[in-house]
C-alpha cells in the first residue's frame, strides 16, 4: 500500500512540475511579446523625434544650427538602432 502512495505522490509531484514549467513558458513568451511591443514603440517614437529634428535642420537658414541639429538627428537614429537591436537580442 505504501508503494501505491509513493507512486501517486511522485505522479502528483511530476504533474505539478509539468504545470509549473508550462506556466513559466507562457510567462516568458508573454514577456517577450511585451518587450518586443515596447521596443517597437520606442523605435517608432525616436524615429519620429529624428524626423522632427531633420525638419528643423532643413528649416533654418543658419548653417551651423542646421549642421548641429542634423547631426543630432543622425545620432538619435544611430543610438536607436543600437538600443533596439540590443534589446531584441536580449529577448531571444
Amino acid at each position: 500500500m505504501a508503494t501505491g502512495t509513493t507512486t501517486e505522490t511522485k505522479n502528483t509531484t511530476q504533474e505539478t512540475a509539468d504545470r509549473l514549467s508550462d506556466v513559466n513558458e507562457r510567462i516568458l513568451e508573454a514577456s517577450r511579446k511585451a518587450g518586443n511591443a515596447y521596443l517597437d514603440a520606442y523605435e517608432k517614437t525616436l524615429e519620429s523625434v529624428a524626423e522632427q529634428q531633420e525638419k528643423a535642420a532643413k528649416q533654418t537658414d543658419v548653417e551651423w544650427i542646421s549642421t548641429v541639429v542634423g547631426a543630432q538627428a543622425k545620432f538619435t537614429r544611430d543610438l536607436t538602432k543600437v538600443y533596439v537591436s540590443a534589446g531584441r537580442e536580449l529577448l531571444k
